[in-house]
């Protein structure tokens, strides 16, 4: 038990953690328990609800005799992004085009604990190729390779055998590859790459926009079936080359400003002013392989932009 919690109990409440003590324990690992849920289901707002359902469920069940706070909390947050998730599934089977995840911008990240729960592992083509994995699996493959927790720890929390688990976590990181870039991308090779794309992307040359794409390039646009987006992904330097040149041409208007998106160098496009887009990609090399544009209002109101 945490130094916190030992202070909190009080004689009052016999085998009960005092409510204030109950709270501090928990706060001091909320930003921990949002970045799981955060990765396990994709969207802020879910998180924020399951992370505050956590909060209830630990307000009645906190005890003195949990000898780990933490390994409780993170349990139990697994367990109900499990359950979040299998509800999820039959929803997200009728999403109109394809589904990302909701972005984080620099902008507007809302504290230091929260980003540093942002460091690593959290770009939006790492939390894309997560959806393709079943909950279990997905759970297991954070737990082990993001938090690093041991494969007995992860048998429990997510309620499975061990021997089962590491066949998830195998298959997970076989199919996790594909998020990794295949060549090394500096961060300053990665701003002059994307700085030259939004520049091209802005002005409709889809020559120049083809110059800086993959010979394999993905396009991948969520709208939700709320704001005009491509219902499919597009693949090929060709096809998304003349792609940006029609957007050009369709929303004059339309500008771009490189910004940091869920940790990584992305961007943002605006339309007179106002928030249209939030742009991320994954760099081999000299070329973006892949790019995600998120364009579902729902997923764009809690970005702040600050005004430069």
């Amino acid at each position: 038990m945490t130094t916190t919690a030992t202070a909190a109990v009080t004689g009052a409440v016999p085998g009960r953690l005092a409510i204030i003590g109950a709270a501090d324990v928990f706060q001091s690992h909320r930003s921990r328990l949002f970045g799981l849920a955060y990765r396990m289901l994709g969207t802020r707002a879910e998180a924020e609800d399951l992370v505050q359902d956590a909060y209830l469920r630990w307000h009645h069940s906190a005890t003195e005799d949990i000898q780990s706070p933490i390994a409780f909390l993170v349990t139990m947050t697994t367990r109900l992004c499990l359950d979040r998730l299998r509800e999820l599934k039959q929803e997200r089977g009728h999403y109109v085009g394809p589904w990302l995840p909701e972005p984080f911008v620099e902008d507007e990240v809302p504290s230091a604990e929260m980003q540093l729960e942002f460091t690593e592992e959290v770009s939006v083509a790492f939390l894309a190729v997560l959806e393709r994995l079943g909950p279990e699996e997905r759970a297991a493959f954070l737990l082990h390779d993001v938090f690093d927790y041991d494969y007995p720890d992860v048998a429990q929390m997510v309620g499975k055998s061990e021997p089962t688990c590491r066949q998830m976590i195998h298959r997970a990181r076989s199919r996790v590859r594909e998020s990794r870039a295949r060549f090394a991308v500096t961060e300053e090779s990665r701003e002059r790459v994307l700085a030259r794309f939004l520049v091209a992307a802005g002005t409709g040359d889809r020559h120049a926009v083809m110059a800086l794409l993959a010979e394999d390039v993905e396009y991948m646009a969520d709208g939700g079936g709320k704001a005009v987006a491509a219902l499919k992904v597009l693949r090929g330097r060709e096809r998304i080359g003349w792609l940006y040149h029609c957007v050009a041409r369709r929303f004059v208007g339309v500008t771009y400003r490189l910004t940091r998106v869920n940790g990584e160098l992305g961007a943002v496009a605006l339309m007179d002013g106002q928030l249209f887009s939030v742009l991320a990609f994954k760099l081999d090399g000299e070329h973006i392989s892949r790019i995600y544009n998120v364009r579902n209002p729902d997923k764009l109101t809690r970005v702040a932009l600050r005004d430069r």
